[in-house]
């Protein structure tokens, strides 16, 4: 075994970090008029730099800016795609839980009511920063939402029918629209492109699939569907771009949204879906077991998420290197790396641990890392 040099790296982390207290501050400060945009600005540009610095000191190879210039992990993101729309009231609920009790959350509603597409690279200064500011020898990664996520918050529903009366015209400009993004990027220095796609974890749920059912969805080929519009977005990727995807059942201060493991996508998302790595929940009994792994082929890798986001308590070691192991009878070892579970915060508000156990959790990481696969 031995470290890698591309990503995603033996030990990785799946991207947003917590937002330090003088960002909170001054984004309260931002929505009250308090500060204009240049003063937000230069407080997320240092909450980035330290941020950046505290990867490089946990001793990980890549680093993000945290997303800390965002509200939410993925809708950021999507309302700047060209045709679609933040609208008036609420989407789709989503109940969130855990130990403690659940949580309604109605997230703003959106609708496609134009034809999608990508008006300029987003997210270009954004990456351009953390391009600028990582050390020699870490590589920067956006992360990003996969094309699945513009679709399954709404379903068809969400999308004007007179604007795509043929649906499959609207996965067509979806895919071009992620492909631009993709060179886009690509153009701006980037090497590692993450789509981060809760939909292919959710569908594994039969209580997500018995609503896609009821809002007029394909339960039982949805996500064949994701994969092949995934696919058609990354056509023709330059070599030398690593592009993973990270899927998980809900990440929101703390709390989840679906269960089930992998086993209903398993064989299509290993064998089928273009991507060069995996990171997958398995952080609790939530996940299933590690059985689906073995449709995993050669030539890629799973990130296991072993390391939970959502509580401080840092985990033992041993047990993680026990769980590295049960994981390597379904798929060899050298296919493997280690990450925490999720995000530390998905949305801004984020999970519930410290600034100082979440930088305990990635060093934890990297150590073991370090003793399973050699340095």
């Amino acid at each position: 075994m031995s470290r890698r040099t591309t990503p995603p790296f033996r030990a990785d982390h799946v991207g947003s970090l917590l937002r330090p207290q003088k960002l909170r501050d001054a984004r309260a400060a931002h929505k009250a008029g308090s500060i204009d945009d240049a003063a937000l600005h230069a407080v997320e540009d240092e909450a980035i730099l330290d941020v950046i610095a505290m990867q490089a000191e946990a001793g990980l190879q890549s680093a993000t800016d945290g997303e800390l210039r965002r509200t939410s992990w993925h809708m950021d993101f999507i309302y700047q795609l060209d045709g679609v729309s933040q609208v008036a009231g609420e989407s789709i609920h989503v109940q969130f839980r855990n130990a403690e009790g659940e949580y309604d959350y109605a997230p703003p509603a959106m609708e496609i009511d134009g034809r999608v597409g990508l008006p300029r690279t987003i997210f270009a200064d954004d990456f351009t920063y953390l391009r600028d500011h990582v050390g020699e020898g870490i590589t920067p990664k956006l992360t990003i939402p996969s094309p699945s996520m513009v679709h399954y918050r709404g379903g068809n529903s969400s999308i004007d029918s007179s604007v795509y009366p043929d649906l499959e015209q609207f996965w067509v400009d979806l895919a071009a629209a992620y492909h631009q993004q993709m060179e886009g990027v690509y153009a701006l220095g980037g090497r590692y492109l993450q789509l981060d796609d809760t939909s292919l974890a959710y569908v594994n749920d039969p209580e997500q699939r018995k609503h896609i059912a009821e809002i007029g969805g394909d339960p039982e080929h949805l996500h064949e569907k994701y994969i092949a519009n995934i696919n058609r977005a990354l056509a023709g990727r330059p070599d030398d771009l690593a592009i993973t995807t990270h899927l998980c059942r809900g990440n929101n201060q703390s709390m989840w949204a679906a269960e089930g493991g992998y086993d209903f996508v398993a064989e299509a998302l290993f064998n089928d879906l273009q991507v060069d790595g995996y990171f997958l929940e398995f952080d609790d009994a939530r996940s299933g077991g590690f059985e689906p792994l073995r449709f995993v082929p050669k030539g890629k890798y799973v990130v296991l998420g072993l390391v939970t986001t959502k509580r401080g308590r840092l985990e033992d070691k041993d047990e993680l290197k026990r769980r590295i192991d049960a994981a390597s009878k379904f798929v060899d070892l050298d296919q493997l790396c280690l990450s925490p579970q999720c995000g530390f915060s998905s949305t801004e508000e984020g999970n519930d641990l410290t600034e100082d156990e979440q930088k305990a959790k990635l060093a934890l990481i990297v150590e073991i890392a370090d003793e399973v696969w050699g340095s």
